[in-house]
């Protein structure tokens, strides 16, 4: 076996006075494919940055093979002082490096490589960055979050050309199915070590489950103190797992509810409609067109959108994703045919830029809008800290200024700041970036617990599965088709994905082209993961627990005297009572649904 072309021993760095990194490793073989996960703040960029010898570490060793080659794809790409983006790129280019290649990758990637890098947007910036790590073909790549800013026919194009990448690869990201069609090797960071599976992403959340279960088990059986907080953000990732089974059926029953309203609205005229109820019709565009400069970038689209609706809006960039949304939205007028929004429409929508953020302020002063600790959610007043705690922030980050927050804490804080708004209707535009797994998880959890209807641009394929009834895709020309479903609903229906707005610069450009990678492999035969194993056996021992606790309960405020001689005993029972009695249905319902899984999987032999 070769030896690796790049170890990292025993790392160890500070975040201040915070202990960053106590230990971590990280090993890279020649053409492994490693991905590193980890939640946001965990340290992954720091990493990475040390692996490329950006950063020194303040104990432990680093060793790179004489003569390995190695490029890096930083989270915030920037230009120094290149004038265009060829400059930048060239730079980036060694003695034995073929410029040839170079130009090739910006085609590919829309650039002509006259940009001036102050006039790039997000993505165009990600692109060029893109093309100068990859145009020297080095030994090995570490790229940090590459499909940020990316929209779907650029993150389909990097797909295939890391899957005929020959070099190694350390790759930091958010997007699920990136990550599974692309690792063969996890590297978990996880408060400041590093843990290792020789398997790919496929795998990695129920491995880390059954890591988190066994620890939290130890835990107790040590009887050592576990701090609240803490135990939340780790251990409560598997509850939030559990709880996420059930919302799969729930979705079913939206997206079946999605697919009865598109066939209606492509049959009936919908004059109707205004008898629906309050609220029940959120908006209703009948052949609306929409151009700018005689080109049309939306054409003759009409559509129905009903309350819990939850629809994405998919296609490349420019392709008019956001006057899409302003139309749908009331923020545009038509040229041409009618929008009709609900009555009592409360809007929110996600400021992805964060420039609403003032970075000198604390996180706190930014939830509750000035001073006090007090934040009004959904019209009730709650504890600013309580609220922190559900978008996964420990109490000491109260006083933290929102300009030292990482990119992915941010995006929480915004998160938390639009759900605490009143509204029943949210518009979020890309709202999964710099977002970490964990995080992911939590939002998605959000959404399906939302009352109103969400409107989302996304070019995150698993978050639009995991979250949509019905995606809007732009199928060119100014046309765009609503689809039944997620992103893969919406590929089975429509026979492909989405594809660039330009005709692929591939056909225009003569260069070698790798081979396109192999489907995932088929799916394994299913089994119940030792999580909902494990589950299965105990939880009937839960249920009869609760029961026992809801009789003696229900004794005791039985006694005829309670109220009048302990009011305040009695609320405290009343309200532990409401609360068992909530704990065991879901303990029941969770149990069902495996039990009736366990026989499903059974059955198919």
């Amino acid at each position: 076996m070769a030896p690796p072309l790049l170890i990292l021993q025993d790392i160890h760095l500070h975040l201040g006075t915070t202990p960053l990194l106590t230990g971590a490793t990280l090993s890279v073989g020649a053409g492994e494919r490693v991905a590193l996960v980890g939640r946001n703040g965990s340290g992954k960029s720091t990493l990475l940055r040390v692996a490329a010898g950006e950063v020194q570490p303040e104990a432990g060793t680093r060793f790179l093979q004489p003569g390995a080659t190695l490029r890096t794809l930083p989270q915030e790409p920037g230009f120094g002082t290149a004038r265009t983006v060829w400059e930048h790129v060239e730079a980036g280019l060694g003695p034995a490096d073929d410029p040839h290649r170079a130009r090739w990758l910006l085609e590919q990637l829309g650039l002509s490589g006259e940009e001036t890098p102050d006039r790039l947007s997000g993505g165009e910036a990600r692109r060029a960055a893109l093309a100068r790590a990859l145009a020297p073909s080095p030994d090995i790549l570490l790229l940090d979050e590459p499909t940020n800013h990316l929209d779907l026919p650029a993150i389909a194009w990097l797909e295939q050309e890391l899957a005929g990448f020959r070099g190694a690869l350390v790759l930091i990201s958010h997007d699920r199915r990136f990550l599974e069609r692309l690792s063969r090797a996890m590297v978990w960071l996880d408060r400041g070590t590093t843990r290792r599976l020789e398997r790919g992403f496929s795998e990695f959340e129920s491995w880390r489950d059954q890591v988190l279960e066994e620890e939290e088990r130890e835990a107790h059986k040590l009887d050592r103190k576990i701090v609240r907080e803490e135990h939340w953000m780790r251990y409560g990732v598997t509850a939030r797992r559990k709880r996420n089974m059930r919302r799969v059926g729930e979705l079913a029953a939206l997206r079946q509810r999605r697919r009865e309203a598109l066939k209606a609205t492509g049959t009936v005229r919908m004059a109707a409609s205004e008898a629906d109820g309050s609220g029940t019709v959120v908006a209703q565009a009948e052949q609306v067109t929409k151009g700018y400069g005689g080109a049309p970038v939306v054409r003759e689209f009409s559509t129905r959108i009903l309350r819990r609706d939850r629809v994405g809006i998919v296609g490349p960039n420019g392709a008019g994703k956001t006057t899409l949304l302003n139309l749908l939205t009331g923020a545009l007028e038509p040229e041409e045919g009618t929008v009709r929004l609900g009555t009592g429409l409360q809007m929110v929508t996600l400021d992805q830029t964060r420039e609403s953020l003032d970075p000198g302020v604390s996180l706190q002063a930014a939830l509750v809008g000035g001073t006090g600790d007090q934040v009004e959610v959904g019209g009730q007043k709650r504890h600013v800290i309580g609220y922190m705690k559900e978008f996964l922030f420990v109490p000491d980050q109260a006083r933290t200024a929102v300009g030292v927050l990482s990119g992915g804490e941010r995006g929480r804080l915004m998160l938390a700041r639009a759900l605490a708004k009143p509204s029943n209707l949210l518009v979020l535009d890309e709202p999964t970036n710099d977002l970490d797994l964990e995080t992911l998880d939590l939002l998605e959890e959000l959404l399906a617990e939302y009352g109103g209807t969400v409107l989302v641009v996304s070019h995150d394929r698993d978050f639009l599965d995991r979250v949509c009834t019905s995606v809007i895709v732009a199928e060119g020309e100014g046309r765009w088709q609503e689809y039944a479903g997620g992103y893969t609903d919406m590929v089975a229906q429509r026979g492909r994905g989405v594809e660039a707005k330009a005709v692929p610069v591939a056909e225009r450009v003569t260069a070698p082209r790798r081979a396109t990678p192999a489907e995932p492999a088929a799916t394994p035969k299913r089994k119940l993961s030792f999580r909902q194993q494990h589950a299965l056996e105990t939880l009937p021992g839960r249920m009869e627990a609760l029961q026992a606790d809801i009789a003696r309960l229900r004794e005791a405020l039985a006694a005829p005297d309670l109220y009048a001689r302990d009011r305040a005993r009695f609320e405290r029972f009343t309200n532990a009572l409401t609360a068992k009695e909530a704990e065991l249905l879901a303990a029941e319902e969770e149990w069902l649904e495996l039990e009736m899984l366990r026989e499903e999987i059974e059955a198919g032999g």
